[in-house]
């Protein structure tokens, strides 16, 4: 199944695509690949003025609204690129990227570019992928590994109440 994200506080597309996509997959798998965001403000189409901070805080926003519409939040990312005009801006994009960020970070590229869309300095697509709760979640036994395979079939071995592991032995002896 697929779901198009079209988050109203999020600039709307410029060309023919789709401010993200949101695929469903086995046991209740999302995944979410969306298109770059630039610094754009969603209420005025404006790039947003300013240097690369401006600019990232601004994406990084963007990036939230798309999130949020798909049901997603940053601890859902697992991979980023992130296109700079100049590699030196890398670090004023680093921290306002890594305060976005908590535990575990996604894998990330970061890639100079000749140009970006409206003369922005910054892009960054993102792909997310959120699991249903962990209580709701049951791998089939298939899917599970030997050893808890093994594990299975000694528990479905054992007898439930000890009556039960006396009456084999009895009907070995009245033979």
């Amino acid at each position: 199944m697929r779901r198009t994200i079209a988050s109203p506080h999020a600039p709307k597309a410029i060309g023919p695509y789709s401010q993200a996509v949101v695929t469903h997959h086995a046991d209740d798998i999302q995944m979410l690949h969306a298109a770059g965001q630039i610094p754009i403000d969603p209420a005025t189409g404006d790039l947003v003025a300013g240097d690369v901070t401006a600019q990232a805080e601004r994406v990084m926003e963007n990036i939230a609204a798309v999130l949020a519409h798909a049901g997603m939040e940053f601890s859902d990312i697992v991979k980023t690129t992130v296109f700079l005009v100049d590699l030196a801006d890398f670090a004023a994009m680093n921290e306002v990227y890594g305060r976005r960020f908590l535990g575990a970070f996604p894998a990330r590229s970061t890639i100079q570019v000749a140009g970006l869309p409206k003369g922005s300095r910054i892009e960054v697509e993102v792909h997310a992928v959120r699991h249903p709760p962990k209580a709701r979640r049951s791998a089939p036994s298939k899917t599970r590994g030997p050893a808890a395979r093994r594990s299975a079939k000694k528990k479905a071995r054992k007898p439930a109440t000890p009556a039960a592991k006396t009456r084999p032995a009895q009907r070995r002896k009245g033979r």
